[in-house]
């Protein structure tokens, strides 16, 4: 038996909460208590469900995000972590009308420290894209409206980041437990969770499994049924299976379409980060000091090191020799490897040496860094720079490598130049800006000598640094550089 009535959203969820109240139920099928349609418009309810469908609107339904084949909801942008509230939308890989499954890319944003690809929770329709490409998203906000083609489990998950308009039946929650490490090989999505459909992670839960602790033999790194059977019954080995990903190209600024016309071009991605960054930067006071090096001995280490380093399959540049050394002289003037905050009128001297070296991508310049430079080797840090500048150069950089430095390098001399005028990121207290390496002339026992000289342009925050700590700095930098000897016995 089952009777249809339309009616609005508020209506609707009245009637229903006052039929609930009474208790009301006939023959298999019963009232439901309440609901909050995702879509404003009028809707056809029946007024008999049967018990599926009761159960599916039921505030318990509710609590644990269940949404049924046909339902519309708003997926919305997850919390990307870093403390980001906004991006911009990049790229667009779906449009209107086109059907998407479970981690299907949905669009690429960027935020202030890196591009993140979003992928779809549910399979279904893409009913409306709530944003153009180059737009500002919001965090906790819809991306698209996703017209189910199955039943979902994690619709919750998803649409709860947003404040509802209506109120809601109030949800059962649940104290999560500490989420644990995943095992190598296992991809994450948006939310940070393993890569899983809903009846494999309704698998896993019922079995009381961990999905992080599960090895994946699916596309793209997804956890898979079989998986946890064989999880469960101890059959997984300890092997790690390489998750591929995607990266889309970027292009620069756009150019002007003809000589004598203007061209407006919107502040967006890498050159919105530098303009708010330097914004910043404009309160700290600057300190500048500038020095030159002799490289003679630390050219005849480099060169050294080099065929080393080329039988393990790692470029050695003089980066890795800078770093290290460098990082030998932050233990003795280590203010330079601090931050200040100013409202809490505090100084936070780092214990880890994380420093950064500017990068020119085509997407625009950042500063990725190599963290705890005091506990690692020469190789190592040059391993680590490789690293780091072929990601930059695919555009595929985490947040984790651009987040967390403490000292800067620009090393502009790769281009050109030979001092500069760099500027201290608000969140550090230094930066150094290395010139082009350049041979000169030096008078030694009545005849000219070529010496290899290396030119060094320092900034500061002149609120917490002053001059001679500086000075300082940059003496005991330049000892271990022109004796490069003396750094082993400063190393641990």
């Amino acid at each position: 038996m089952s009777g249809f009535a339309s009616v609005a959203r508020k209506g609707f969820a009245g009637a229903l909460r006052r039929l609930g109240a009474a208790g009301i139920q006939r023959g298999s099928a019963r009232f439901f208590s309440s609901v909050t349609p995702i879509a404003s418009r009028a809707i056809s309810v029946p007024l008999f469900l049967s018990s599926r469908q009761a159960n599916a609107f039921s505030p318990f339904a509710q609590s644990r995000g269940y949404a049924t084949k046909g339902s519309v909801v708003a997926f919305n942008l997850a919390d990307i972590g870093e403390g980001i509230t906004e991006v911009e939308l990049v790229e667009w890989f779906v449009k209107e009308g086109d059907l998407v499954e479970e981690y299907d890319k949905l669009c690429e944003v960027q935020s202030d420290k890196a591009k993140v690809e979003i992928t779809s929770k549910y399979g279904g329709k893409i009913l409306k894209l709530h944003h153009s490409k180059g737009d500002i998203a919001n965090v906790g906000k819809p991306l698209v409206d996703i017209e189910l083609t199955e039943d979902s489990e994690d619709h919750h998950e998803a649409a709860a980041a947003a404040p509802s308009e209506e109120p809601a039946a109030e949800a059962v929650k649940e104290e999560a437990p500490a989420a644990r490490a995943p095992r190598r090989g296992t991809k994450l999505d948006s939310d940070g969770k393993p890569l899983a459909t809903p009846a494999v992670r309704r698998l896993a839960r019922e079995n009381n499994v961990d999905l992080a602790m599960v090895i994946p033999s699916g596309k793209d790194g997804r956890i898979t049924k079989s998986d946890v059977l064989d999880f469960l019954a101890g059959k997984q080995e300890d092997v790690v299976e390489e998750a591929t990903e995607s990266s889309t190209a970027s292009s620069g600024p756009a150019r002007a379409s003809s000589i004598g016309e203007d061209t407006v071009i919107p502040v967006r991605g890498l050159m919105r980060t530098m303009v708010k960054t330097m914004t910043a930067a404009n309160n700290i006071p600057h300190f500048g000091y500038c020095d030159e090096y002799e490289m003679t001995e630390f050219v005849d280490l480099r060169n050294e090191l080099k065929p080393l380093a080329e039988k393990e399959g790692i470029k050695m540049s003089y980066m890795p020799l800078l770093l290290k050394s460098m990082s030998l002289a932050l233990s003795q003037y280590p203010v330079l490897n601090s931050q200040f905050k100013l409202e809490e009128n505090e100084l936070i001297m780092k214990a880890s040496h994380n420093i950064g070296v500017a990068v020119d991508t085509p997407q625009g310049l950042i500063v990725p860094n190599i963290k705890g430079v005091q506990d690692m080797s020469i190789m190592d840090i040059a391993k680590d720079l490789n690293r780091l500048m072929g990601l930059a150069k695919e555009g595929k950089l985490s947040s984790d490598d651009l987040a967390g430095g403490t000292f800067s390098v620009s090393n502009i001399g790769a281009i050109g130049g030979t001092y500069a005028k760099p500027v201290v990121v608000p969140t550090e207290v230094a930066i150094v800006a290395l010139g082009k390496m350049q041979t000169t002339a030096k008078w030694v026992n009545g005849e000219f000598v070529p010496v290899p000289k290396l030119y060094a342009s320092f900034s500061a925050d002149h609120r917490v640094v002053d001059g001679a700590t500086m000075a300082n700095f940059s003496n005991l930098w330049k000892y271990y550089i022109e004796h490069p000897q003396a750094m082993l016995s400063a190393m641990r």
